[in-house]
């Protein structure tokens, strides 16, 4: 059986759905029951719980052989690592205590790093957990989600511009979340890792946001559509206007930096293992739908 964290979400539903698909036995792990029952339907077991609370992913993980983790996103949160901590050892425990042989962690680009990327530093710490453990592990550094291009969209429509704090050329890897899910899901059906294995996922391309933004203008019907660098310190305050916690909103604004000055970057030069097939100009027309949906 295959325990499957975060598995409501981008890259945990794509995981058990295609584990699933394979024949593969799959215990689906999120907070709300609810946004399991469709998993529940196609057959997994389901688990709804705290993923802080070490007795519930104790439950949760007993009876696993393998097991797909990540640290699920509170965006109000406040300390940020705090939280990230209480729940990264939350899980490591867990798998410890149930001996879970073989762990997938969704982790990032940058994780090789201990300090100065913001969240980042956060999976950083959960890698060494798991190293600690002693068993498989296979940790997937992903590039820049495309899925975060959702949240320009309301600036798009009101302001007619698509903006953040990262500089205009720099080339970032970007990928699609489903795309990371089918490589975890391919890794664990698999079972073909041992020892502790890094495996970059990078999308097709790297891409700036200038070419982003074309892309994204004409999926919208707005070919002219232009991107603004915003100052770091305005950034924050956007998020924190947005609704996450000022904590989290000032490490967003230093993970971009560490972008900007190339301090956050792959550690290997791209490969056909972690080239991955979903491009933006494809993932756009999604992109385009929610734009014209509200």
């Amino acid at each position: 059986m295959i325990a499957v964290m975060g598995a409501s979400g981008n890259t945990g539903r794509v995981v058990a759905e295609t584990l699933l698909a394979r024949g593969e036995k799959v215990r689906a792990i999120a907070r709300h029951v609810d946004r399991l029952a469709p998993l529940a339907r196609a057959g997994a077991e389901v688990a709804a719980g705290d993923a802080g609370d070490v007795s519930f992913l104790t439950r949760a993980f007993t009876g696993a052989e393998a097991a797909y983790t990540l640290i699920p996103p509170d965006l109000k949160a406040s300390p940020f690592r705090a939280y990230q901590d209480r729940l990264g050892e939350a899980t490591a425990r867990a798998l410890r205590d149930t001996r879970v042989r073989r762990v997938v962690l969704l982790s990032s680009v940058g994780a090789d790093l201990p300090s100065g990327t913001g969240p980042i530093a956060g999976l950083h710490a959960q890698e060494a957990r798991l190293r600690e453990l002693g068993g498989d592990a296979l940790f997937l550094r992903a590039g820049y989600f495309f899925e975060n291009l959702f949240s320009s969209l309301p600036l798009v429509r009101s302001q007619g511009i698509n903006g953040g704090a990262l500089a205009p050329d720099v080339k970032l890897a970007m990928i699609a979340s489903r795309d990371v899910g089918a490589a975890a899901a391919a890794a664990l059906a698999g079972r073909d890792f041992s020892g502790v294995t890094v495996r970059e996922l990078l999308g097709p391309r790297d891409l700036t946001m200038a070419e982003v933004t074309r892309v994204l203008g004409k999926a919208i019907g707005k070919p002219d559509l232009a991107y603004v660098q915003f100052p770091y310190e305005a950034f924050a305050a956007a998020l924190a206007q947005a609704g996450l916690s000022k904590d989290l909103a000032g490490q967003y604004a230093e993970m971009v930096r560490g972008f900007n000055e190339g301090r956050i970057r792959t550690v290997a030069p791209r490969s056909p293992a972690s080239t991955t097939p979903t491009t933006f100009e494809s993932f756009a027309e999604a992109l385009a739908a929610a734009y014209r949906a509200a």
